[in-house]
């Protein structure tokens, strides 16, 4: 019989709570199964036949979805999970499940559900820079903040940095109440809202309070050097080209860095001067920067969203305001002035 070797990843799963005290729950699973496993941090290395290997995977699996619901994990947990698995019962979750899970949340977990929402995590977790441009509705903002989340949470890196060009979208900040700080504070929203969902609000809090999660206007990134950083810029097309360069020179040693937005919906008054919009040229071909685009089939919030989107693609496509402003007008007696 044929030996095969694997290594499964325990995805962020604190070690403790798998093996139980004193390994009792490891003690159990090796007294079922004729293999050889062993631990060594976030890994578990499986030596067996290719078919008592592949009995431990769907066992693995089970126990981290056990374990991220339930926060536990007891004798009578593993048990029951190590007979499902032995009557040949179908997993609930298999491994490629897991493996495309990126973060676990009290409310379940968060993984890509499109083709093009794979292709970006993939990317991500290849590439230090990704540039995730696409249309509204994506998951392009929401899934950078899931990536940070969970590179946060097996250690990959020790703070995230949360950044927004603070372009006024047919609104004046002068005209809004408050300091500079309170004015600002709604083009930052969303990020707050991405984070809401996916760790408990102390947590958030306490991470926030601590600097260890940043959520600032791309203003303040000027002058700084982050090491051992996620940083995500949302809404980068309202970024100039300036403003462009002055966040990408910011990364030091060890971060990694999202960079997401639709060149569709530039606020800016020169919208050639969008620096989304150029850096496409500028680093086009440069190892462990990549580009992903995100198409209308990727659209995952209401399902009127992409509809809305494709109608004015083919508004826009026609001839866009100037002729459906003249139809108008004709139909109503006026004249353009």
């Amino acid at each position: 019989m044929i030996e095969v070797k694997k290594t499964f990843d325990l995805h962020g799963i604190d070690p403790l709570i798998f093996l139980g005290m004193n390994d009792s729950n490891l003690k159990i699973i090796q007294k079922h199964f004729d293999a050889k496993i062993t631990v060594r941090g976030q890994n578990v290395i499986l030596s067996g036949d290719e078919e008592t290997v592949q009995q431990i995977e769907n066992l693995l699996s089970e126990l981290i979805f056990h374990i991220n619901k339930f926060k536990k994990l007891d004798r009578q947990d593993v048990e029951t999970a190590i007979r499902l698995i032995q009557i040949d019962k179908p997993p609930e979750h298999t491994k490629k499940e897991l493996d495309s899970v990126i973060l676990f949340t009290d409310s379940g977990y968060i993984r890509p559900r499109t083709e093009g929402q794979l292709k970006y995590y993939k990317s991500v977790q290849k590439n230090e820079i990704a540039f995730a441009i696409g249309p509204a509705g994506t998951g392009k903002t929401y899934l950078a903040v899931a990536m940070a989340v969970q590179f946060l949470k097996s250690k990959r890196v020790k703070r995230i940095i949360l950044s927004r060009p603070a372009v006024e979208a047919g609104e004046s900040l002068g005209f809004l109440p408050g300091d500079l700080r309170e004015k600002i504070e709604p083009y930052l929203w969303p990020l707050h809202d991405a984070l809401n969902d996916m760790l408990p609000q102390a947590k958030l809090k306490r991470l926030i309070e601590d600097n260890i999660i940043e959520i600032i206007p791309l203003a303040y990134m000027r002058g700084r050097t982050l090491n051992n950083a996620f940083v995500i810029l949302d809404e980068a097309q309202n970024s100039s080209t300036l403003q462009m360069k002055m966040f990408l020179t910011r990364l030091g040693p060890n971060s990694r860095s999202i960079i997401t937005g639709d060149i569709t919906q530039v606020d800016l008054h020169d919208k050639s001067q969008s620096g989304l919009i150029q850096i496409q040229h500028i680093l086009k071909g440069i190892p462990g920067i990549d580009f992903i685009y995100m198409e209308s089939t990727d659209i995952v919030r209401h399902r009127l969203v992409k509809d809305i989107i494709k109608a004015y693609d083919k508004y826009n496509a026609g001839g866009g305001n100037s002729s459906a402003a003249g139809a108008a007008l004709k139909s109503t007696g006026k004249s353009a002035e």
